[in-house]
């Protein structure tokens, strides 16, 4: 008689990105023995009467669970509502593990205060409705917040925080000259470089303070300069010659990303901040500045990181303001540079800044056909990430491999869940099952996101995820979800 070893065994599989076969840049066929949501075996053969379930991968590809680690829930939408359709999204991606951007403010939950308060609440409208795994990033908005880094760190498990440089001068989609308003900080409080320095140094306060939480204590920032993007928006809007996405990336040039970069890291050089991410690259001009700056300060840990909509549009796409994003979407030239830096190891991580943003909102009822400029930023796409990436990537000679560290395995240790990302005794089960010779075309319909459309409409993809796992259970198969939630909130380091 056979004892069971095993909750379930996955047999049959090309695995993507275990160690187990370092030096191997193949998929390699092994089955996986899960046991209490962990990978308890891995092993070119695993019998299957071990196991109280046997589940037959056919020779598909077996990713680690995609690690979406920019995303944003809940800014469009009430955020208990937003977390249950977007992670559905993110599950049908092959997406186990979801890092939402958070902050007080306009948008998310409209309110400001202490993070002390703020936070719980946060908590507590996610809980039970993400069908993956989730966690937060937070942006100290006030004075006040910078004195609640350690608090945030040390207690709530929210090791990651976030600079948005460009609202000094704008809000969300456009110019805005009441800071306060928007950003809802008290009297005598500014937005600002002096700020943005303040943060650096409670970050790395926190750093100080816990030695433990250190290497998983980052500070990501939006670099693009407000007063650039403001003189070439007045430029762009009084010539007239440019339309639609051409326009809004005129209007906020390049240039403007590569300033805010090096500013950025002189002053994570000045404060002895050495893990810094530079958020969503989207040029030429914005990776050169990323290099640059780690030539010239060689102990600072940059993190650069790519999403999957610059990846994949360019300024000609039919969506025109559908996609609309920031940093925008850019000319075709800047789109392969970045495809020519992801081949060579420039680029750490791709996510898909997923912003569920629904039509009727987005247009703001119909005036967007007539100005971008009042179009609302940011749209969906996590359930297009490991599909484009495999697509676009193979074609290019990427390895899947490196698609896996891009997709799962770096973001997964660079924000403090070495549990995830990765397919190794030990580590979360989750996985995403890929058909490598499926292909489909992208429609809005098909998704479960409430968005209603998509500026990915209408692409062609040539691989497809059949099943996503979460922690040994199945979350998505057969082109549906299946159940209800059972995402937790990951308290950090996990």
């Amino acid at each position: 008689m056979n004892t069971v070893l095993f909750d379930l065994v996955i047999h049959n599989a090309k695995i993507v990105g275990s160690t187990s076969h370092a030096g191997d840049d193949q998929p390699q066929p092994r089955d996986i023995g899960i046991k209490d949501g962990k990978i308890a075996a891995i092993a070119p053969h695993i019998d299957a009467s071990s196991a109280q379930e046997m589940l037959d991968a056919k020779g598909q590809l077996l990713f680690p669970g995609v690690v979406d680690a920019h995303m944003h829930t809940g800014i469009y939408s009430i955020l208990n509502e937003d977390a249950v359709t977007e992670s559905r999204a993110a599950a049908m991606g092959g997406v186990t593990t979801s890092l939402n951007y958070m902050r007080t403010g306009q948008y998310y939950l409209n309110k400001s205060g202490s993070y002390r308060d703020f936070f719980p609440e946060v908590l507590q409208l996610s809980e039970g409705n993400f069908h993956v795994d989730y966690a937060y990033h937070l942006a100290p908005i006030m004075s006040s917040h910078i004195d609640e880094i350690d608090y945030c760190a040390d207690i709530l498990g929210v090791t990651s925080f976030k600079i948005f440089m460009f609202y000094g001068g704008h809000g969300l989609h456009g110019a805005s000259n009441d800071q306060s308003k928007f950003l809802m900080t008290p009297a005598g409080d500014r937005y600002d470089i002096a700020h943005f320095e303040f943060i650096m140094r409670g970050v790395q306060r926190a750093r100080e303070r816990f030695p433990h939480l250190a290497d998983s204590i980052t500070l990501g920032l939006h670099c693009e300069t407000a007063e650039i993007m403001r003189a070439y928006t007045n430029i762009v809007e009084r010539e007239g010659k440019l339309e639609g996405l051409h326009a809004y990336s005129a209007a906020r040039p390049p240039h403007s990303e590569g300033l805010a970069i090096f500013i950025a890291a002189y002053l994570a050089n000045e404060t002895a901040l050495p893990n810094i991410n530079l958020l969503h690259l989207t040029s030429r001009k914005a990776v050169d500045a990323a290099l640059q700056m780690q030539t010239v300060f060689p102990h600072i840990r940059f993190g650069r990181e790519v999403t999957v909509g610059h990846l994949m549009l360019d300024v000609d796409s039919k969506a025109a303001a559908f996609a609309k994003v920031n940093p925008p979407i850019r000319p075709r030239e800047d789109v392969e540079y970045l495809w020519e830096r992801i081949l060579d190891g420039s680029i750490d991580w791709v996510v898909s800044d997923h912003a569920c943003c629904k039509t009727e909102y987005k247009l703001h009822c119909g005036e967007a056909g007539h100005s971008i400029f009042l179009a609302k930023s940011g749209f969906g796409g996590t359930e297009y990430l490991l599909p484009a990436m495999i697509t676009e990537g193979r074609r290019r000679g990427l390895s899947m491999n490196r698609i896996a560290a891009l997709t799962s395995t770096n973001p997964a240790q660079r924000f403090g869940l070495p549990s995830k990302g990765r397919i190794e005794i030990g580590c979360d089960a989750d996985f995403a099952f890929v058909d490598p010779n499926a292909t489909w075309t992208i429609h809005a319909e098909d998704s479960p996101s409430q968005q209603g459309y998509t500026p990915f409409e209408g692409i062609e993809m040539t691989a497809r995820v059949t099943r996503t796992l979460l922690r040994g259970k199945t979350v998505f198969a057969d082109g549906n979800v299946v159940g209800a939630p059972q995402g937790k909130y990951l308290k950090r380091p996990y």
